[in-house]
């Protein structure tokens, strides 16, 4: 059989497949084992418990295996079976591990028949077993019962074939004897993953159900039909016998005895039933996995380095240690400190390169968010102008005036500084936000100490909150010390003079910019499908214009859109659409576009979207502007009066307004970050550093916070328990000698015939109860086909043999051609004899 160290290998592969499984990782190590795979009720079960020497696997009509089962048979002393997924519970009774089989079954599938390809690992322990992992899979079906979908066969095909294409997995098709083996099913399957045969081994079961009269011998002699390992003959336990509680030691002997008393299989008794195929089947997985030591141990290899820097911290590890508890906790809070810095200022290990989060986001919401705010409440011509010409006549009274009011001005200005308050109080919740679920990011680290993480999460969040109150109240506290003086001294204000001397079409003219670049990205228009549909361009933004090109390469220019008199307005998202839209019109009523009086313009999120209005406002396209009532337009039309005096002291007021608000806007753009910084989150950092440790002592026992969760304590064991089985296995394949003894790979043979489709007349198919005519054994692999004879058979019709003790052959059934005893036997040297 080989080697020690060999033999020693399989039951630590079925321990490197417990470890994986049960940690919850991807095995990608594709281990070693036996796929049993067969039609509904062609006996794979049976095999199975044969194996076993127990009744533990479901029984009834139709579909009973539901679920793979990883079946893992280890030789022991002590008999009993183990669940994975009842871990530490020993099964001593066999009828209970068949109740478990189907309650776990049904627990993912129902009690109707539907399947599901997630296994069930089950450990055996016996003395009765030889080393082997076997994987019995549902068998294969063709029609859907019950609450099966209709694709049941295809849903069984592709979970055989999960397991079967893996290269280090052996096939073992099963077949009854009493069906058409030409067109067995799992010997089609077999063939088109291993289409070398190195792979598959037949299991003929049945043999004691044939016709009186005929036998298979020909078959397991790998003549007919035949398989490069060839075919192993078994009898299982009739269904009266199951009935019967027949038990499987009596059967074993009951299958000895028909082997050695069957006149047709006497002579290869030896290699027929189940302890030979225990046994073949040892050899061939134990003779697999030497011809696969070589990748196994690089993947090894590569698995315990990725698992070194991990299970380093749980060599020494001690949970009830006073000074381990104390240690960890300092190590976490100065862990979480840490982390919450590099995502605050930034950092160069573990980039996220999907998204924007911490330091990044709240640079957005200073720079890009905020300042949009700020513009969008600006530039409301003729609701600014309103106010002006009501602060000027209601500054004048009855009298007419013949100067333009200072009082004005600082009226209007004060009002226009106190709308500040909104987008500055919406930019700290902002960042509120985005610090709260900075924190919840940092502390998924402690998720070992689940109180620990609850702890620190509350106490920082609860902190970051009282700075928030602070923060707003110095943030009002800006706003009321700009209205508490109007500084009309200040170095850019305009002044009076110049105020006089500017029009209203220099006042709203846009700032003269050079034309440069602003921003390049990709964008979709939307378009309505009849008049091509959306599609996606390169668009180039720069201080003139907006353009668009083909793909980021920018040669071929679609179209050019000058800036003058266009601004943005938002649109909302479409019912069936997953972008975020703005748009761009002109405020003249022409056609932006072609036909169209506005693009709307589509980003992938909302934070593309308040990206690109804040580039076009850097480019001077504003927001667009609420429009007022239709009555109120009329009544302001009304009210305003026409005055030259009073228009052009308007105007002044005007120019003066837009200086001074400009000032303000530039003075809180400034100050709004450098205030949050310092209050908020400068100071939230400090409190981490210096303060969250005394708060978590005095927050309750640190003993109890310092305990770890049930999760993490079992995968604390299973990753010992993995890194552990992969040191062994190193070392025992270290000891594994290259010269192992095995079992030379057969030579290839003439399998064709499994692939091909005949269609000869129902009575006279190849099954496997039928063997070839006496004396024309089957072409061996590259043997020229024997020509036929006047006399012969239609190809394809294969005449029952009778047992081989007979001399005579019976009558045989109409229509099925005698062949003439004259005919010498044919035995070619390419095809060497098993009685040799």
């Amino acid at each position: 059989m080989g080697n020690r160290g060999m033999e020693d290998l399989i039951p630590l592969i079925n321990k490197l497949q417990d470890a994986f499984s049960s940690i919850g990782q991807s095995c990608n190590l594709d281990l070693p084992q036996i796929a049993v795979v067969g039609g509904q009720s062609a006996g794979k079960s049976s095999v199975l418990e044969n194996f076993v020497g127990r009744d533990f696997l479901p029984r009834g009509s139709g579909i009973v295996t539901r679920r793979p089962l990883i079946l893992q048979l280890v030789n022991s002393k002590a008999e009993y079976a183990e669940f994975l997924h009842c871990k530490g519970r020993k099964f001593v009774d066999f009828d209970e591990v068949r109740q478990e089989i189907e309650a776990e079954t049904e627990r993912l599938t129902g009690s109707n028949k539907g399947i599901s390809p997630i296994p069930i690992n089950l450990r055996v322990y016996s003395p009765n077993v030889l080393n082997l992992t076997l994987i019995d899979l549902p068998g294969m079906t063709k029609v859907a019962v019950g609450d099966q979908p209709h694709d049941i066969e295809h849903q069984i095909r592709d979970m055989l074939l999960q397991f079967i294409t893996k290269e280090s997995c052996l096939i073992l098709a099963v077949t009854p004897a009493n069906t058409d083996l030409a067109n067995s099913d799992a010997l089609k399957i077999a063939k088109e993953v291993d289409p070398q045969g190195l792979r598959t081994i037949g299991v003929i079961t049945k043999l004691d159900l044939m016709d009186e009269g005929t036998d298979a011998r020909d078959i397991l002699e790998n003549k007919l039909l035949p398989l490069r390992r060839g075919y192993i003959g078994v009898v299982n336990r009739s269904q009266k016998d199951i009935d019967g509680k027949k038990d499987i030691r009596a059967a074993l002997a009951a299958e000895r005895k028909f082997f050695l008393s069957h006149p047709g299989y006497r002579h290869i008794a030896e290699r027929m039933g189940t302890p030979h195929l225990q046994k073949t089947l040892n050899q061939q997985l134990t003779n697999h996995i030497r011809d696969t030591l070589p990748g196994l141990r690089s993947k090894l290899q590569s698995q315990l380095l990725s698992l070194e820097k991990e299970v380093e911290e749980y060599k020494n590890f001690r949970p009830d240690d006073p000074a381990r508890k104390t240690k960890a906790l300092l190590q976490m809070v100065q862990q979480f400190g840490v982390d919450f810095e590099k995502c605050i200022e930034g950092s160069g290990d573990q980039v996220d390169t999907s998204n924007l989060s911490g330091g990044a986001k709240i640079n957005r919401i200073f720079h890009e968010r905020f300042p949009f705010e700020l513009v969008k409440m600006e530039f409301d011509e003729k609701e600014l102008r309103k106010e002006i010409s009501y602060a000027i006549k209601n500054i004048h009274g009855v009298r007419t005036g013949l100067f333009t009011p200072d009082l004005a001005f600082e009226a209007i200005v004060k009002k226009q500084i106190i709308k500040l308050k909104d987008p500055c109080l919406k930019c700290v919740d902002l960042v509120v936000t985005e610090l709260v679920a900075l924190i919840r990011k940092c502390t998924e680290k402690l998720g070992s100490y689940p109180l620990l993480k609850e702890e620190t999460e509350r106490i920082v969040t609860t902190y970051v909150r009282e700075r928030e109150g602070k923060t707003k109240d110095q943030v009002l506290l800006l706003i009321d010390i700009e209205l508490s003086y109007i500084n009309t001294n200040h170095e850019d204000f305009i002044g009076f003079a110049n105020a006089q001397q500017r029009t209203a079409a220099n006042a709203t003219k846009k700032r003269v910019m050079p034309n440069q670049v602003i921003r390049r990205g990709w964008l979709t228009i939307n378009i309505s499908i009849m008049k091509g549909g959306s599609k996606d361009y390169w668009f180039v933004l720069t201080a003139e214009s907006l353009s668009w090109y083909k793909d980021e390469e920018e040669k071929e220019k679609k179209y050019m859109l000058p800036l003058d008199n266009l601004k943005l307005r938002d649109v909302e998202k479409g019912f069936m659409s997953s972008k975020h839209v703005f748009a761009i019109f002109n405020t003249e009523q022409r056609n932006v576009y072609k036909d169209l009086r506005q693009i709307e313009l589509a980003c992938d999120t909302q934070e593309d979207v308040d990206s690109w209005k804040a580039s076009f406002l850097r480019a001077g396209v504003y927001p667009e502007k609420d429009q007022p009532d239709s009555e109120e337009t009329i009544n302001s039309s009304d009210t305003v009066s026409m005055d030259p005096q009073l228009e052009r002291q308007v105007e002044t007021i005007r120019n003066l307004v837009d200086s001074y608000i400009g000032i303000a806007n530039k003075s809180i753009r400034d100050l709004m970050p450098k205030t949050i910084m310092h209050l908020m989150i400068n100071s939230a950092k400090d409190f981490i550093h210096s303060e969250l440790l005394a708060y978590l002592y005095s927050a309750g026992d640190q003993g109890s916070m310092m305990e770890e969760s049930a999760e993490q304590a079992q995968r604390r064991d299973e990753m010992l328990r993995m890194y552990h089985a992969l040191k062994e296995a190193l070392v025992l394949i270290g000891d594994i000698s290259t010269t192992t003894v095995s079992v030379p790979v057969p030579p290839p043979v003439d399998d064709n015939w499994i692939a091909k489709d005949p269609s000869p007349p129902p009575a006279s198919r190849p099954t496997a109860a039928t063997a070839p005519p006496p004396g024309r054994p089957p072409a061996a692999f590259g043997a020229p086909p024997v020509p036929s004879r006047p006399g012969d058979p239609t190809p394809g019709a294969v005449p029952l043999v009778p047992s081989r003790p007979a001399r005579v052959p019976p009558a045989l059934p109409p229509g099925i051609p005698r062949r003439p005893p004259h005919r010498p036997t044919v035995i070619r040297p390419s095809e060497p004899s098993l009685l040799d």
